[in-house]
């Protein structure tokens, strides 16, 4: 009799299998929409600008060597800068609203966090004219500084680095909130408690208790701020005008208007490393089984 036997595949092995098939299509289609173009970006990037805003293939260190020029510099540290200060603000309001939210009643916390991402449900260029049409000069915030006489007369919200940071803001704080709630949420509060028993001051539980063990969801949330802040060239360009451009903007200038897209690729790469350093800066800072989203 022909022998029955044949190989055997280890259960593990066949999940295995079974995980490679099941994630090839989302492999593939990274792969040929972000891979393949960003592969093209960076070649680009050592490109020359042809006479007529095409693309010269020959290699050069030009593109990087003009981001040394003070005039980009200045715009990379204006988006530095802006970035940065989004991201604090969006953590000075956030992690209050995001404490009230986790130690409020079960009940509550649904509808709180529904207020929260209430925003999304708009699109976010309708929400940034939105803003226009308060900050403008006869606008509401105007009329209302009018109306409770704290000012004279008008001032110049709209145009201004001002105008950009608080777009910024609203645009992005539940990015904020969202990570540290659950970091919140999670903190058991008989830490608290404790501290509060031993007589530890308002300050020493907030600063020793509270913040040391929710800084997963901290770091997570200032990334999750901080990189849509310092690449957002919507917000700047309605709310700032030309005086308020960030590195999103100078991107968008070099490949849709001076059409110099070597240029404009070298500067999306040191925007991605930049990018890039502050994933690396969360990954160092969160535990291997958090996620973004997620604290201790």
């Amino acid at each position: 009799m022909p022998s029955d036997d044949v190989s055997h595949v280890s259960p593990a092995s066949q999940d295995s299998c079974r995980s490679c098939w099941l994630a090839a299509p989302g492999l593939l289609w990274l792969a040929l929409f972000f891979l393949v173009p960003l592969v093209l970006v960076f070649a680009i990037s050592f490109a020359s600008r042809g006479t007529y805003g095409g693309i010269v293939w020959e290699f050069t260190w030009a593109n990087y060597v003009d981001l040394l020029h003070p005039l980009y510099g200045k715009i990379l540290g204006q988006s530095l800068w802006y970035a940065t200060l989004t991201t604090a603000i969006c953590f000075l309001l956030g992690f209050p609203l995001a404490y009230v939210i986790a130690r409020s009643p079960a009940r509550w916390q649904p509808v709180l966090l529904l207020l929260v991402m209430l925003p999304f449900w708009t699109n976010f260029l309708v929400r940034t004219y939105a803003w226009m049409i308060m900050l403008r000069h006869d606008g509401l915030a105007n009329n209302l500084l009018l109306g409770l006489g704290l000012i004279t007369e008008p001032l110049e919200l709209l145009y201004t680095p001002t105008a950009v940071v608080i777009g910024l803001v609203y645009g992005y704080l539940p990015f904020m909130v969202l990570p540290l709630y659950v970091a919140v949420e999670r903190l058991d509060p008989v830490l608290v408690e404790a501290a509060w028993d031993l007589y530890a001051s308002r300050w020493a539980v907030v600063t020793r208790v509270v913040i040391p063990l929710t800084m997963p969801g901290i770091v997570g949330g200032c990334i999750l701020v901080f990189i849509p802040s310092i690449g957002s060239f919507i917000t700047p360009d309605l709310l700032g005008g030309a005086r308020s451009m960030m590195i999103g903007n100078l991107i968008q200038h070099e490949y849709l208007v001076v059409r110099d897209w070597p240029l404009g690729s070298a500067v999306s790469f040191v925007l991605m490393a930049i990018v890039m350093a502050a994933v690396v800066l969360y990954y160092r800072q969160a535990s291997p089984g958090d996620g973004p989203l997620e604290g201790r």
